[in-house]
This record gives C-alpha cells, sequence and structure tokens, in this order.
C-alpha cells in the first residue's frame, strides 16, 4: 500500500473520518476526559488537511489507516494514528511510522511525538514495542491527575 496525503477537498475525508470514529470508538467509556475525537466533524477533518499533514493507507472502498502529522519545534507529532479492526495486525501502523521518520527528516526535525490516555495501556505496549519511550505525563485542563502520557523516539536513520 501506498501512503496518500489528503488535501482538504479530499473525497476521502468523509471515509477517513468514519475510519477514525471506528478506530477510536473502543476508548467512550475508558477514558476521562473523552476523546477530542468525539467533537471532530468534517469541517475540523477538512481544517486538518489543510492546516497539517493528514496521510492515509488506502484499503478496498475506504481507508485502512490514517495519521495526521503536525510539525512542532522540536519534533513531529503523530496525532490521530488509526487502523481498521480489519486491517490490524498487517504492519499498517509501523508503515505509518516509517512515513512519519521521513518526513521528519525531510522537515530536519530529531524526533517522533505521540500521545495517548492513561488507561490505554495496549497502546503503551504498543508504541514501547515501536522503540518508544514514555517522556512525560500531562493533565488536560481541570483535572488534578496525568489523562495523557506523552512518547518519543528519534527518527530512525533509515525506514525499516
Amino acid at each position: 500500500m501506498t501512503p496518500r496525503r489528503l488535501s482538504a477537498t479530499a473525497p476521502e475525508l468523509p471515509a477517513t473520518l468514519d475510519l477514525l470514529r471506528r478506530a477510536f470508538a473502543c476508548m467512550e467509556g475508558r477514558i476521562d476526559p473523552p476523546s477530542s475525537l468525539t467533537r471532530m466533524d468534517l469541517t475540523a477533518l477538512t481544517h486538518e488537511a489543510a492546516q497539517k499533514e493528514l496521510w492515509i493507507l488506502p484499503g478496498v472502498g475506504s481507508p485502512a489507516a490514517c495519521m495526521i502529522l503536525t510539525p512542532q519545534v522540536d519534533a513531529l507529532y503523530i496525532g490521530k494514528l488509526a487502523v481498521a479492526e480489519k486491517a490490524r495486525g498487517q504492519g499498517l501502523a509501523r508503515q505509518l511510522l516509517d512515513l512519519a521518520d521521513s518526513r521528519a527528516r525531510a522537515l530536519g526535525l530529531p524526533r517522533l511525538r505521540l500521545q495517548t490516555r492513561v488507561e490505554l495501556t495496549e497502546n503503551h505496549a504498543t508504541f514501547t514495542a515501536l522503540g518508544f519511550a514514555e517522556t512525560a505525563r500531562t493533565s488536560h485542563p481541570g483535572y488534578d491527575r496525568p489523562t495523557s502520557l506523552t512518547y518519543e523516539r528519534p527518527v530512525q536513520e533509515h525506514s525499516r
């Protein structure tokens, strides 16, 4: 599968939003506060595609995986990384992370950064297995306990 960057006018945006909603549905009732995805609509995703880098791995009839890349001062931030349930276990997240490494190198950024919720322990294990290390714990506004974990890894010299 060849990754594709979506523009703000891409016809795949509704299907990508559907992928995100389905992939993040397992978080409902598990995380507090609720995911920002609950507030994301097609207008918001269109804005993300216009302002950031929205990448998909095409699937049959709809995207198999996606992520949003945001350059920061010292890292490339990976947001909304999602893989369709029927496509899990095929290395698609790794393929998108390889792409993120390439984009970070092109932008002169030394590391990848992402966040996951404290409650999503399966994500912690996955990101650790993919070479990420926890670097911070943060709290959403109004919370006096950590709600998110930040993970980082150095940009790989060569994609796998």
